[in-house]
């Protein structure tokens, strides 16, 4: 018979097991579970990532397209302002009539895009134009001379788009109002677009297969749509998913909508011309804009489920053998040594600006928190540099944001190769602003350093047509001071006060640096360690 005092002893052991296998069990379905909801965590952040940087492209890309149709408006808008003025003030008799005609058929070699400019008369007869076969039509009809001829306003008017009645081609007219001297109504001057001309402008545009570029007028009217179909112009898109944006949104959007004409829903951004009744529209296939991101989520998914498949199978595994659990134990130490590992590496880049290669904010505001209690224990002063580059909005417009970041990094490089010693860091605060902490240096010491950072900069000879100077410049403020009260309101207080220097220093002409008295109450928690 078995020994029966051992029983409570056996009866313990296989209670414990039990409950070792329950909790094998319970932590293995609860770390696959957990996988899977990182992972799907993951993969739908990468997405909404790609969804909104696609987004901020198209808005790019409508910007683009916006600045580049204002700009060959206004160059047609001169032409017509200068037929204008020609004509009201000297007048069409035959000498003037021969000079104006030759004047536009030159205008038209250099304007791309154009399909002709008239001269019309009160009656709508065209008495002056750029095509060289007589035109025996009236326009007294269309839509842009009974606007003229009903609005006295002076200026320009952009009308839906029309075929041409001798040629049958699709035209965008741009137009203006003639007067007497009276102020009555004395006929138009008109300038025709061709629309196909749009067709070759967008198509240097990527935006996909399945990608669109509209252009319509504020009322709805479609101008030209990308991919080009005859059919579509003149069409009334008042109702379509952008124009509905468009109402409820104002001048700029951007949204995933789904277009009547194909059914095919894209990520659009529009934009509304700021000068002229027009808006632009761009956009790319949601199916186009996923279809890299289904690659990586198809290839990650398989290994994330063959991983956790992996675990199943180990997990049964240790449920049969619980006597490696040590050993499984061991490993998963190991496995978190090396994470954490990981994990320490990863806290180094996250300390570095990933645009600059420089400290970003996060580490620049450890470090002045840890410099300002250290310069308040040993009564030490400590200095911080801020400096801002003159005109960058200037700059990102007229050469775009990849010249811009290759400009940021830069004033970066020069700031960095300007501070001398190992405790000096240089850190980007954001944006175009960029910082110096001087641990150990009085005021005298900061401007001293801050002179050679804007020179630096300016040596660079950065072409800059925005800038007076034609050149990149930084403006910048510099401040010393004793820290006396907790490193946190020190910290708070020193950017503070700098930062005011920063923004004397643009505001009195820029390319400069500003450390002389301040502007605004002295800061609590420092003492005045020098004044230049």
């Amino acid at each position: 018979m078995p020994d029966s005092s051992n029983s409570p002893k056996i009866s313990r052991l296989t209670a414990k097991k039990r409950s070792a296998v329950r909790f094998a069990i319970i932590f293995m379905s609860a770390f696959c579970i957990s996988l899977l909801v990182i992972h799907i965590a993951s993969i739908w952040h990468a997405r909404s990532q790609r969804l909104a940087d696609t987004g901020v492209a198209m808005a790019n890309m409508s910007q683009a397209l916006a600045v580049q149709g204002e700009s060959a408006l206004q160059a047609v808008d001169i032409v017509l302002a200068s037929l204008v003025e020609s004509v009201e003030a000297d007048g069409l008799g035959e000498q003037d009539a021969r000079r104006l005609r030759t004047h536009v058929k030159s205008v038209m070699s250099q304007i791309e895009g154009m399909y002709g400019f008239f001269v019309m008369d009160a009656d709508g007869r065209s008495i002056i134009s750029s095509v060289d076969q007589p035109i025996l039509h009236r326009y007294n009809d269309r839509g842009y001379f009974q606007y003229h001829l009903n609005h006295p306003s002076r200026a320009t008017h952009i009308d839906k788009p029309v075929r041409s009645r001798t040629t049958g081609v699709w035209v965008l007219p741009v137009s203006r109002r003639l007067n007497y001297p009276n102020g009555d109504f004395a006929g138009i001057v008109l300038a025709t677009i061709r629309i196909d001309y749009f067709t070759a402008l967008y198509k240097g545009f990527d935006v996909g297969g399945a990608g669109t570029i509209l252009l319509m007028l504020d009322d709805g009217t479609l101008i030209h749509r990308l991919p080009y179909q005859e059919e579509h112009v003149g069409a009334d898109v008042s109702e379509g998913p952008v124009f509905r944006m468009y109402r409820a949104s104002g001048a700029v959007g951007t949204a995933l909508l789904r277009a009547r004409i194909d059914n095919i829903e894209r990520l659009y951004s529009y934009r509304h011309f700021s000068t002229y009744p027009l808006i632009i529209a761009t956009a790319r296939s949601k199916e186009d804009i996923l279809a890299e991101w289904w690659e990586t989520t198809l290839f990650q998914s398989a290994v994330v489920l063959s991983a956790i498949l992996l675990l199943i199978v180990i997990g049964s595994r240790l449920i049969r053998q619980i006597v490696i659990r040590d050993r499984l134990e061991s490993e998963l130490l190991e496995a978190r040594g090396k994470l954490q590992h990981q994990n320490r590496q990863l806290s180094l880049l996250a300390d570095c600006d990933g645009l600059t290669q420089i400290a970003n904010r996060r580490r620049f505001d450890q470090a002045l928190a840890q410099e300002a209690a250290r310069a308040a224990r040993r009564n030490l002063p400590l200095a911080l540099v801020m400096l801002d580059v003159d005109f960058f909005k200037r700059y990102n417009d007229t050469y775009g944001h990849v010249a811009g970041d290759a400009c940021l990094r830069k004033v970066a490089a020069t700031l960095q190769s300007a501070l001398a010693r190992p405790a000096d860091l240089a850190a980007r605060f954001g944006g175009e602003e960029f910082v110096a902490l001087l641990p150990e240096t009085d005021i005298e010491g900061a401007r001293q350093v801050a002179e050679r950072i804007r020179a630096s900069v300016q040596a660079l000879s950065i072409e800059h047509s925005g800038n007076p100077l034609g050149v990149v410049t930084i403006s910048a403020g510099a401040y010393a001071a004793v820290p006396t009260g907790p490193g946190e309101d020190a910290a708070i207080a020193l950017v503070s006060h700098v930062d005011t220097l920063l923004y004397k220093a643009k505001n009195s002409g820029r390319n400069q640096v500003c450390s002389g008295e301040a502007v605004v109450p002295y800061p609590s928690g420092f003492a005045l360690e020098s004044r230049a």
